[in-house]
């Protein structure tokens, strides 16, 4: 194997598939990516059993071969050379010899025979949809998976695609979120996966916010997503993600508009005088006006007055500020709008005029 090509082109795929690689492996090989070299494409896969991604790029004039390179060390040498410089690569037996200019690296190699295959996917459905759409609806929702949870099947994003839209939607159990976006060619059957959390924090620093297409391939037991010049798959968390619908609150009557950026702001003021453990406050409502209020142990206590439109009377609900704030970051524009129905229901917060995004927040005794 040999190949000569700029350090631009070697390093664009490297920064892409390089994170995968589990830096604490029982698998040696793992700790490795996979180069191979055949008419001219250089293609880069990193693998850790769960998540699998392959870059490629043209290497005009390449001698084919097959080899596994240590991916830090070699990523690292590729990152530090100058801009500009023209990256030589030739396999000698175990070694891999790195050149540029007047320096020189050899790297020790294990044999490409030895890298895990990866899985044929039996693909069951295609879905095809605008990049920048597919990570809209991700920043807008992924935020609120679980962390090493129990119900394992909380600890991912859920991805329904169902006709011609495709919604994703997250849960801890006390807070979700939901997004959805039409598709520009969707399932015929409706499909529900979780993507696992480090699938779905791969994928989504891989995503760019272009106006070029990518394809969702749908598996029994994989999703894997194409794009120019890459390939992502990723296992899929066999379980059954909770009704969703079911948590969203209905007959939630009481609306109150009010302005987002004020409202981020005086909880995350309130929030500096709640109890560090809980970071509970108080939401207080009555005609045209809305309240923050947060105490602490030391009997210090925050309020927080502002401006809304609302005709709600006399309603006090406690929530955790942080899911509230996390929620009002994913939202844009101006306004938003609360939905509540009493004392004891959870709040939906949506955007003025557009429910496609939707995030719910448990509320908690205070």
């Amino acid at each position: 194997m040999r190949l000569t090509l700029p350090r631009e082109v070697l390093l664009k795929p490297l920064q892409q598939v390089v994170n995968v690689v589990e830096r604490r492996s029982t698998m040696p090989i793992l700790a490795n990516l996979l180069m191979q070299v055949s008419r001219e494409q250089l293609a880069l896969t990193a693998t850790d059993l769960e998540v699998q991604m392959v870059a490629t790029t043209t290497a005009a004039g390449a001698v084919d071969g097959a080899t596994t390179v240590p991916a830090r060390k070699f990523f690292e040498i590729v990152r530090a050379l100058p801009d500009g410089a023209t990256v030589s690569l030739t396999l000698s037996g175990d070694r891999l010899n790195v050149s540029a200019g007047r320096s020189r690296y050899t790297l020790a190699c294990l044999s490409a025979d030895d890298y895990p295959a990866s899985d044929e996917l039996e693909v069951v459905e295609r879905v095809r949809l605008k990049e920048r759409d597919l990570k809209a609806v991700m920043d807008q929702t992924s935020f609120a998976m679980a962390q090493q949870d129990v119900r394992f099947y909380l600890n991912g994003l859920l991805l329904d695609v169902d006709g011609t839209v495709l919604r994703a939607v997250a849960t801890d159990g006390h807070r979700l979120a939901v997004a959805e976006t039409a598709v520009e060619s969707g399932a015929q059957v409706r499909k529900q996966l979780i993507l696992p959390r480090k699938g779905v924090l791969e994928l989504n620093r891989l995503l760019e916010t272009g106006e070029s297409d990518i394809e969702l391939e749908i598996g029994r037991t994989h999703l894997r997503v194409r794009r120019d010049g890459l390939a992502f798959s990723s296992k899929l968390i066999d379980g059954r993600f909770p009704d969703y619908e079911a948590v969203i609150p209905l007959g939630a009557d009481k609306e109150v508009r009010v302005n987002r950026d004020e409202l981020r702001s005086s909880l995350l003021r309130a929030v500096i005088l709640s109890n560090e453990k809980y970071r509970g406050v108080r939401l207080e409502f009555s005609p045209g006006v809305m309240r923050v209020v947060a105490h602490n142990p030391e009997q210090e206590e925050a309020v927080e007055e502002l401006e809304a439109q609302t005709q709600i009377d006399a309603l006090s609900v406690g929530f955790n500020a942080s899911y509230v704030l996390d929620a009002l970051g994913a939202l844009s524009g101006d306004e938003v709008l609360l939905l509540l129905r009493d004392a004891g229901s959870s709040v939906l917060l949506r955007e003025l005029g557009d429910s496609k995004v939707r995030h719910v927040v448990m509320p908690m005794r205070l």
